[in-house]
């Protein structure tokens, strides 16, 4: 029986993007083909479940909210694990870096791509139902290939008060100049919740 890499699943609101405070069901892969140097997840971790531990997790909480996020979701799922969650009449959300295909079956796709971080970060993905992109004070321009219906620009989270108020108000400027942009904060960091 296949098994899955798993860092946690747990319970709480989504914290950024479009669905921000929506109470959601989150199953966290662990392991990424990517080393992002602003990645709040330790890969060295994980256990290892099968479909039905993992589906058995799941419904133990009265969302029907799913949030596969990492890691990097995309190096494990597959088409039947998705119908499985669906089974259970879940709306399914991934959180990828697009670096990798997905399978057709998923409800909302969330890409966050890593191409102006690392040169192997190319992306399988160009179409997204919303893109998040972490603000560092790259070129914004790179971009615009990817064909998304929803556009948050986050400023990333660099460890430094300072820095991050300065990311912010940078990130605030953009948007108000490109207006098909919204600001994503993490609001789970800032409340005090996973």
């Amino acid at each position: 029986m296949k098994t899955y890499k798993i860092n946690e699943i747990f319970y709480s609101l989504q914290g950024e993007g479009f669905y921000t405070g929506t109470p959601a069901i989150f199953i966290r892969f662990s392991g990424c083909n990517l080393h992002c140097p602003y990645c709040d997840t330790d890969h060295s971790g994980g256990q290892m479940l099968t479909g039905p531990e993992i589906l058995e997790e799941v419904e133990k909480y009265p969302s029907q909210h799913v949030v596969l996020t990492g890691g990097e979701p995309s190096l494990f799922i597959d088409r039947e694990f998705i119908i499985s969650l669906h089974s259970l009449g879940k709306f399914v959300a991934v959180e990828t870096n697009g670096t990798n295909p997905l399978p057709g079956n998923m409800d909302w796709t969330t890409l966050s791509p890593k191409f102006d971080i690392q040169s192997s970060a190319d992306l399988s993905i160009r179409e997204c139902d919303e893109i998040k992109v972490i603000y560092r004070r790259q070129d914004m321009s790179i971009y615009s290939g990817i064909t998304a219906r929803h556009h948050f620009l986050q400023p990333c989270d660099t460890g430094d008060p300072e820095e991050n108020r300065k990311l912010l108000e940078e990130a605030v400027e953009f948007c108000k100049e490109h207006p098909h942009w919204r600001l994503s904060l993490q609001t789970h960091k800032l409340i005090g919740i996973r």
